[in-house]
Order: C-alpha cells, then structure tokens, then sequence
C-alpha cells in the first residue's frame, strides 16, 4: 500500500482559526507535548492521565462518547500508521471502573529535523501568520520555521476537522473523523475503526465492493467533496489510500494540507486534482463518471466560476 504522509452553505472562510498564530510557545511545546512527558503522578492503571484539560478541545455538541472526565487514563495500544511527516497512535481514554470507554487515533506530526517538507510551499500559500519574523523563519526553512511549519500543520488539520464535522453535523452528513483535542504537535480524533478489536477501517484503495456499492461511495464521495467545495477548501491530497469506508460509510481523512481555495492562486487546480485522483480509482473499477462536468459543478460551488 503506498504511505500518505498524514491519518447547509456554512463557509469555513472569516471565521478564526482556534489556533492563534501569535502564540509560538504553544506550537513550540509540539516537540515534547504534554502527552509524551513524564508525569511523576501516573495512575494506577493505563499510561498516563487524560490530557483533556490541557488541551484545545473539539466541537460541540460533541458526540457521547467523548471523554471529558478528570479521572480518564490514557492507555497506549500500539501504531496504526507511520507516514512521512507523523506518526498514527491507536490511544484507549477510559475512566478506570467504569464502561465509559473511548478510541482516539493520536496523530503526533515529528519535528522538524525529521519531517519532509518537499510540499509545504505549494499548501501553504494563503496562509499566513502575523509576525514577519515568523514567516520569514517558515520561508527560509530554519529550524524554527520546521517547528513553526509542524505546529501549522496539526492546527490546520484539527481546525478543518472541526468546521468540516461541524458542517456536516447541519447538513447530516459527516465525512470526517471528530477532533477531539489538540497539543502541539498531537490531534487526538476519533477513532474510525472497531473499537472492540482496535482494527481500523479499511481505505478506499482495499474495498472490493460490487456495482451498486461502489455506485453509492461514488455518491458519497461527490456530496463530500461538495461539502468542501461549499466550504471553500479542498482536500489537497485526496486519494482512495487516505478515505476510508466504515459500515458502508466514507470519511475522509489526513487533512493537514487542507487548502483555501479562494486565498491560494492554485485553490482551483487542487479542487480538480482532488477529483481526478478519486475519480481515477472509480473508473478503473468500472464505474461511469465525467469527472470534468463534477470539477465545473464543484468550482461553481467554491465561488471560483
């Protein structure tokens, strides 16, 4: 399988980011978040206390399993993924002696000596922080930008987890994980998997389905990628190794490199390399599509026709 280097109208433009740019020392304590440092005062059981209370936490009404409370352990289960950029944890929270009980994929981007940052310049047009300092730093690929560039990238991801998941909460459809938290460097989301065995979803790329099946992911696929459109975002990197299928359900996921199509020049060339990816994968499997008819229905969407 290849490795991908991540895991209504409502309009994610003029709204404020939860993470704020002119807070460095929170994107410098990425490198050791507070989820990887030793803590004297460990439980009697699982890994570590819930992080919970030192975190930025995701949207509400947040869903019923999601565990808020003091006493929650963390319990580390083993990797789920290695990419090129961060590492996918499979994380138990669960409140000892009781079944309140939840799986989180911890995704914790590497710093920046051992990240690759071969596509930050082309995403990160349209983004910009308001200290000069700082973006020159992110320009010149200084150590300090690296770290500056990671911490982006988790923001940028919980951030467009969160609006997305929002969006499709109102539209009633949701075609992403829930964020639950973020430090540093770390998004805590939910889990897209059995919770029982801890085994993750299948991608897209590893579903054999038959006709009407994949007629129906196809349609899936196209709402999502409307709801994007409506948005005013694209994916930017989406493909059938980084959408998974759960009980007949897509989500899409690795959303770091999620781009403003209105802010960036190229929003358009993303929003139709993001259809041509996917739809590629369909038509080889045998299913009809005019991908060029859905890129102009989607950059109408998007505003950019």
């Amino acid at each position: 399988m290849r490795e991908h280097d991540s895991y209504g109208s409502t309009t994610m433009r003029g709204k404020r980011n939860k993470f704020d740019d002119d807070e460095p020392d929170f994107l410098k304590g990425g490198r050791l978040t507070p989820a990887l440092k030793e803590d004297p005062d460990l439980p009697d059981e699982g890994d570590r206390w819930s992080t919970w209370d030192g975190a930025l936490h995701g949207p509400e009404p947040r869903p019923d399993w999601v565990r808020t409370e003091h006493g929650a352990v963390d319990t580390e289960l083993g990797m789920l993924k290695t990419g090129k950029e961060a590492d996918v944890f499979l994380v138990q929270r669960a409140v000892p002696d009781t079944d309140k009980v939840s799986m989180l994929a911890a995704k914790r981007y590497r710093d920046g000596d051992h990240r690759l940052f071969h596509r930050d310049a082309g995403y990160l047009e349209g983004r910009r922080v308001r200290r000069s300092r700082e973006m020159r730093a992110m320009t010149n690929r200084t150590a300090f930008g690296k770290e500056l560039i990671a911490g982006q990238w988790a923001a940028a991801e919980f951030d467009a987890l969160g609006r997305l998941w929002q969006i499709g909460q109102e539209g009633g459809l949701v075609c992403v994980p829930y964020p639950v938290q973020l430090i540093g460097t770390e998004v805590m989301m939910e889990f897209i998997g059995d919770w029982e065995t801890g085994e993750a979803a299948p991608r897209l790329a590893q579903v054999r389905a038959d006709a009407d099946e994949l007629a129906d992911l196809w349609r899936q696929m196209t709402d999502a990628l409307s709801v994007l459109a409506r948005a005013q975002v694209a994916h930017g990197d989406l493909s059938p190794y980084n959408t998974m299928v759960h009980d007949g359900r897509l989500i899409m996921i690795d959303l770091p490199q999620i781009v403003d199509v209105v802010a960036n020049p190229r929003g358009g060339e993303f929003i139709a390399r993001d259809v041509r990816n996917v739809a590629s994968w369909f038509r080889s499997r045998g299913l009809a599509i005019d991908e060029e008819a859905l890129i102009e229905r989607l950059l109408y969407e998007a505003g950019l026709r």
